[in-house]
C-alpha cells in the first residue's frame, strides 16, 4: 500500500543538502555541561561552526512519538484550554495510530500530501503525527488563506487529501472548498473527482456536522482494518529519516509562496537541540504555545517538543488571546511561554495582568521578529522567566539556527540572537561578491547543516537560488557576527534604507525609538522620496493613555542617533498590519504610507 517518493523535483540542491545530514545514536546521558558554551576562541572573520558532544538523532517522528509514549504513558501530551481537552501520552498515541490507519483507508500513502487548514486544535496535532507514522507528507495551509490562495497551495504541492475546520473568525472554510470544488456537493466521500484540483480526492471536517462529500474527522478512527495497522506496523522501519514529512509555504510577500519541503530529520533535530538548550531533556516542563501550530515555530518548536522530550504542550486557545495565555500560565503552571514580540507585548500590557500568578515561569522562546531591549527586560521580571531565550531562523532552516543560552550574559540575551545552535555552520559574505567579512561587518547571513531544507517543491529554480552550489543556505538577512560568535540581525536586505546613499538599519531606529517612556511598539520602513531615494518613516503605538506629537518623537531623538536616521515621517497607530503568527507586514505598512502621501 505504500509507494516512494521521488526526490527528482529537487534536483542537484537537495542532493547536496541530503549529504550534510549525519546520524548517530542517542545519547541518553545528555548533560548540561556538555551544552554549546562558547571556547576561548575569539573570532576574527565571520565564519563560527558550532560543534557539540550532543548527537543528531536517526530517527523519525513516528519514532519518536512511539519511545515517549512508552517512557511517559501517564503524563500529559497535549493540553487545549479552551475545548477543555486533556491527553496523555499513551491515550495520544493510541489514538494517531487510529487515525493513521483512517488515513490509510482513504487511500493516503506514503508520499501522498495532506493539507491541513484551520487553527490549532487537537485535530492538528493528531493529523501532524498520523500522517508522520505512515510517512504522508503533511502541508501546513495558513489558517487566514483565501480561496486564491488555498486553491494555489492545493495545486502547488498536488493534495491528495486535506483536513478542514469548519471556520475560524470570518473564515468559512468548507464554502471556500466547495468554490473551489464544486463537484463535492454531489461526490462520495474519497472519491472527489475536481477539475479546479485534479489531485484532491478526500476532504475531512473536524467538528460532528456533516458536509456533503466529506468525511467527518472522527470517522477515522473507525475505518482502520487489521491491514492497515499491519502496514503502520512495517513503516516502523521502512520508513527513512531523511524523507520529506512536511511543506510549509513561505509567506510569498515577493511573488508566489514556496513549499519549504523538510525532512524527519530536520524538524525532529531542530525540536531536541532548541530544547536542549531550554533544559527539557532534565525535568519535565509545560509550554505555553499560544503560537500557530501551521508555523514553523508553533509545530516544530512547541508541539514536536512532546514526543521529542517528554514535555506538555498547553494550548491557551485557538489562535492567540492575551488573557487566555495568563488563564493557561496561571491554570496549568506552565514552566515555558512562547510568542513573537508582538504577543510578549500584548500580555504584559492586558489590563489584568496583576490578577494572574505567573511564578511558575522559568524559561521560554522569544522569537518571529526582533525582539525589543524593554520588553526583554519586561519578560525577565514582571513573567518571571530569567531563562528565556532567543531564537532566530527560516522556516527553511527547519527552523531555529541562532539560540541564545540561559546562562548568556543579560547584555547578549537582549541584543543578539544567540550564537549559532549546535551542528550549524554560519558565515556572514558581501552580498555582491560573496566573500566571508571580517566580525561586525553587516553582510548576508549564511547557513549551512542538519537544519537546511531539501528545497522548495518542485521549483528547482528557487531553490538554487536560495542554496548554493556548497550546500550553503542565502538567508537574505543583513547581520553581524562578533568575536564571540554572537549573531545580530540588522535588518532584512529588502527592508535596508538607502537614504542618499546611507544605508540605516530599521531595526537599530526601532530600538532606539523602544527606549522612548510613551512607546509602547515601533515599527520603522523606507518610503520613496524623490531626492533622497527613501526617506525614514516610524509607525508609533503609545501605551495606553499617552499622548505625543511628531516634534515630540524627533526631539528625542536628536542628538541620540544620526541625523540622517531620524524618522522624517511619525505615523501614530493603534495596531499594525500582523500575519497570523504576529510578524508585522512591512510591505503592507509601505503601500499604506505611499497611499497617504499620494492624497496629501
Amino acid at each position: 500500500m505504500a509507494c516512494q517518493v521521488s526526490f527528482r523535483s529537487f534536483g542537484p540542491s537537495l542532493r547536496i543538502c541530503n549529504k550534510l545530514l549525519k546520524c548517530s545514536s542517542y545519547n541518553t546521558l545528555w548533560l548540561r555541561s556538555n551544552s554549546t558554551r562558547s571556547s576561548p576562541e575569539k573570532y576574527t572573520e565571520s565564519y563560527v561552526h558550532k560543534s557539540s558532544s550532543g548527537p543528531l538523532i536517526g530517527k523519525t517522528i513516528g519514532q519518536f512519538l512511539e519511545e515517549t509514549a512508552e517512557r511517559y504513558p501517564e503524563r500529559d501530551a497535549y493540553v487545549f484550554c479552551r475545548e477543555g481537552i486533556r491527553k496523555n501520552f499513551a491515550t495520544f498515541k493510541e489514538e494517531v495510530d487510529k487515525i493513521a490507519a483512517g488515513f490509510l483507508a482513504i487511500g493516503v500513502n506514503k508520499g501522498d500530501r495532506v493539507g491541513i487548514w484551520g487553527p490549532s486544535s487537537i485535530e492538528w496535532v493528531l493529523t501532524q503525527f498520523a500522517t508522520a507514522r505512515i510517512g504522508a507528507i503533511l502541508v501546513n495551509i495558513n489558517p487566514a488563506y483565501r480561496t486564491d490562495e488555498l486553491n494555489y497551495a492545493l495545486n502547488k504541492v498536488s493534495c491528495k487529501a486535506i483536513v478542514s475546520a469548519k471556520s475560524f473568525k470570518t473564515q468559512d472554510y468548507y464554502s471556500m472548498l466547495d468554490d473551489i470544488c464544486p463537484e463535492v456537493q454531489t461526490a462520495s466521500p474519497g472519491d472527489l473527482q475536481s477539475k479546479g484540483v485534479p489531485s484532491l480526492k478526500s476532504i475531512v471536517m473536524m467538528g460532528e456536522e456533516e458536509f456533503p462529500g466529506a468525511f467527518k474527522f472522527n470517522d477515522l478512527y473507525s475505518m482502520g482494518t487489521s491491514e492497515h495497522f499491519k502496514v503502520i506496523e512495517e513503516c516502523r522501519t521502512s520508513l527513512q529519516f531523511d524523507e520529506p514529512i512536511n511543506i510549509q509555504f513561505t509567506s510569498g510577500t515577493t511573488g508566489n509562496p514556496k513549499g519549504v519541503t523538510l525532512s524527519h530529520h530536520n524538524i525532529a533535530n531542530n525540536s531536541l537541540i532548541v530544547g536542549r538548550q531550554l533544559d527539557y531533556h532534565l525535568k519535565h516542563h509545560k509550554i505555553s504555545m499560544p503560537v500557530p501550530l501551521y508555523h514553523c515555530f508553533g509545530m516544530v518548536l512547541g508541539s514536536l517538543a512532546t514526543a521529542v522530550h517528554g514535555a506538555t504542550t498547553v494550548f491557551p486557545s485557538p489562535s492567540f488571546e492575551p488573557e487566555a495565555t495568563l488563564q493557561a500560565i496561571h491554570n496549568e503552571r506552565c514552566t515555558s511561554q512562547y510568542g513573537t514580540p508582538t504577543m510578549f507585548i500584548d500580555v504584559l500590557h492586558h489590563p489584568n495582568f496583576d490578577q494572574y500568578d505567573l511564578t511558575s515561569l522559568t524559561t521560554g522562546i522569544m522569537a518571529g521578529s526582533p525582539c525589543p531591549i524593554e520588553t526583554m527586560k519586561q519578560v525577565n521580571t514582571k513573567m518571571h522567566m530569567k531563562d528565556v531565550t532567543i531564537c532566530y531562523g527560516l522556516t527553511e532552516t527547519s527552523p531555529v539556527t541562532f539560540q541564545c543560552e540561559m546562562d548568556d550574559l543579560i547584555e547578549k540575551r537582549v541584543s543578539t540572537v544567540g550564537r549559532p545552535s549546535p551542528h550549524n555552520e554560519v558565515k556572514v559574505i558581501d552580498p555582491e561578491t560573496g566573500v566571508v567579512l571580517p566580525i561586525n561587518t553587516s553582510g548576508e547571513l549564511c547557513t549551512r547543516g542538519y537544519t537546511t531544507m531539501l528545497g522548495y517543491w518542485e521549483d528547482e529554480q528557487n531553490t538554487q537560488k536560495t542554496i548554493d552550489g556548497n550546500g550553503w543556505l542565502h538567508t537574505g538577512d543583513l547581520a553581524t557576527i562578533d568575536e564571540d560568535g554572537f549573531g545580530k540581525i540588522v535588518g532584512r536586505i529588502k527592508d535596508l534604507i538607502i537614504r542618499g546613499g546611507e544605508n540605516i538599519y530599521p531595526t537599530e531606529i526601532e530600538q532606539f525609538l523602544y527606549k522612548h517612556p510613551k512607546i509602547e511598539d515601533v515599527q520603522v520602513i523606507g518610503i520613496p522620496d524623490k531626492r533622497l531615494g527613501e526617506e525614514v518613516c516610524a509607525w508609533v503605538k503609545l501605551k495606553a493613555g499617552e499622548t505625543a506629537t511628531e516634534d515630540e518623537i524627533k526631539q528625542f531623538c536628536k542628538g541620540n542617533i544620526s541625523h540622517f536616521k531620524i524618522p522624517k515621517i511619525i505615523q501614530f497607530v493603534s495596531s499594525f498590519p500582523l500575519t497570523v503568527t504576529g510578524k508585522v507586514k512591512k510591505y503592507v505598512m509601505r503601500k499604506e504610507m505611499e497611499e497617504i502621501l499620494a492624497d496629501n
